[in-house]
């Protein structure tokens, strides 16, 4: 009798082929450096924001299937890639070191990115449909950690103040800038999923699954084109924002106190004449700057007058950015005082910056720094204020915000929700250069589409204009120049989806995270077993 085995049921089946390896480090290490690239150009002063998704992907392409170690360094690379230029405007004022500083700092949180995005390797290969929805989840994790972290976190560089011109800006008035910088991410792990050569891709049964990720791609960064933007109040007001420019850009425009505070009034004082000669509107509101009197005009005689006979002469009230001095001379507040015509200063409309710049406006561990080196006691001690930036001018609410404070999700919309008609950030550029301005303008453009209101920005050197809530920009200045524009903005309108929502979309897409982390434990050990395996069946 002639017995024939059988080979076991399961060897009858094709084994599932097995992903691709990783190109080798000095190709991943490239393709960092290419991210952090595409990332900076997909940024003002760029504006490349097609080039966005494109840099998500090619993070994975370096990240994926690393070991941790790895990960991390490709993260950090493309980090340092991106920041240090992006930030060069911080040395202008700062220094070298400070930039660097920061550089390293926020190329540090990328690197826990690129770690996560190797940790998360084993999930995606087994699951490749999460590419996506995981890569978007990460890279909202990650910035919602930099928003935070260190010391208040620094939000520049964010996936979703790169779409000014993209379609993805209208998802703002639904999750803010988390769902945007999502949806971007997303879209990036898309490109990825479809250009990681899996043996099955592009064989007809698996093609369909090339078809998936590519018209995911297209519905995530095309899609919401047919999105509805908010739709602001039918009532309107004329504004008016004075750019009155400074004599030196630098630090030392701080010298030059007097002067700034000058060009301003006189500028407030002409389109007085001008209307009063009919060749302008009278506007019923005027904002000045951040800094346009750095002469506390609370305590200062000179500037009180100036700044009353202006908004006398033009007969509007005027939002003034001040800084004020306290009783302690190394203590000041950087705030916002409506001035009305004939009344003068209302001391219940200031508001106080909340949110001032660590080691630019405050020193934090101060004691500290001081080892380092003796110019911490430079920097003076800018007191917080306590409580939202909503300015009661009479014909308008507006949500003031002052300088970097537009980068901050909840401290935009603490304005809105406290009833702001008016988006208004009052900022100072004269120790940056034109592409800070820029970057800030690509937040307002953010803001105004997220909380569906008009707003504004003006600047003490530039830019300065006008944003709808569509996200367009109006009556935009140039840098390093004076200049006075009027714009009639609607008031109000009805409160937008993630107005209402608030930092719940953030806070579940990171708790979505931590769940897919997890996830990823166990199929890492069970990985990390069959390597050891393949290893040992080697040396036998």
């Amino acid at each position: 009798m002639e017995l024939t085995l059988q080979p076991p049921a399961e060897s009858l089946v094709t084994a599932p082929a097995t992903p691709p390896r990783p190109p080798r480090l000095p190709v991943a290490l490239g393709l960092a450096v290419l991210a952090g690239l595409a990332l900076l150009l997909s940024l003002p002063p760029y504006g490349l924001w097609w080039l966005a998704p494109a840099g998500v992907a090619l993070f994975a392409a370096a990240a994926h299937r690393r070991r941790l170690r790895a990960g991390a360094g490709a993260g950090f690379i493309a980090g340092l890639v991106l920041f240090v230029p992006l930030l060069d405007w911080t040395r202008l004022a700062a220094g070298w070191l400070p930039w660097m500083l920061l550089s390293f700092a926020q190329a540090g949180i990328f690197a826990l990115l690129g770690l996560a995005s190797a940790w998360v390797s084993p999930l995606l290969d087994r699951r490749r449909w999460l590419w996506p929805p995981l890569a978007g989840l990460l890279w909202l994790s990650q910035e919602a950690l930099r928003d935070r972290a260190p010391f208040g976190g620094f939000p520049w560089g964010r996936l979703a103040f790169s779409q000014g011109d993209a379609p993805t800006l209208r998802l703002a008035a639904y999750g803010g800038a988390p769902l945007v910088t999502f949806a971007v991410a997303a879209a990036g792990g898309a490109l990825f999923a479809l250009l990681w050569r899996h043996p099955l891709s592009w064989r007809a049964p698996g093609s369909w699954r090339a078809a998936g990720f590519l018209v995911a791609a297209a519905a995530l960064t095309a899609g919401p084109a047919a999105v509805p933007v908010a739709q602001p109040g039918s009532t309107s007001k004329l504004v008016a924002i004075v750019q009155g420019n400074v004599p030196r850009l630098g630090l030392d425009f701080n010298e030059q106190r007097r002067a700034v505070l000058d060009n301003h009034v006189n500028a407030t004082i002409q389109l007085a004449a001008q209307v009063a000669d009919g060749k302008a509107r009278k506007p019923d509101l005027v904002v000045w700057p951040e800094n346009s009197s750095d002469i506390d005009p609370l305590q200062n005689a000179d500037a009180y007058q100036e700044i009353t006979a202006a908004a006398d002469d033009i007969g509007a009230p005027i939002l003034v950015g001040a800084v004020l001095r306290t009783d302690k001379p190394s203590d000041i507040q950087n705030a916002g005082i409506l001035w009305q015509p004939g009344t003068g200063p209302d001391h219940s409309q200031i508001y106080v910056k909340r949110h001032p710049v660590p080691f630019a406006e405050y020193m934090p561990l101060r004691p500290v720094a001081r080892l380092v080196t003796d110019k911490v006691d430079l920097v003076q001690n800018m007191l917080k204020g306590d409580h939202p930036g909503v300015i009661r001018t009479g014909p308008a609410v507006l949500g003031d915000v002052i300088c970097f404070e537009v980068a901050y999700d909840g401290i935009v919309r603490d304005t809105v929700t406290g009833g702001a008609q008016i988006l208004a950030v009052q900022t100072n550029n004269a120790t940056f250069n034109t592409a800070e301005a820029e970057q800030q303008l690509a937040m307002v453009r953010l803001r105004a589409v997220e909380h569906g209101r008009d707003s504004l920005m003006v600047s003490t050197v530039g830019v300065s204009g006008f944003v709808d809530t569509g996200g367009t920009v109006h009556g935009a200045t140039g840098f390093n120049t004076p200049a006075v524009v009027l714009r009639d903005m609607r008031l109000g309108g009805p409160t937008t989806l993630a107005t209402r929502l608030g930092q719940w979309p953030e806070w579940a897409g990171v708790a979505l995270t931590v769940v897919a982390l997890a996830g990823a434990l166990p199929l890492r050990r069970r990985r990390t077993t069959i390597d050891e395996d393949a290893r040992h069946a080697e040396e036998r």
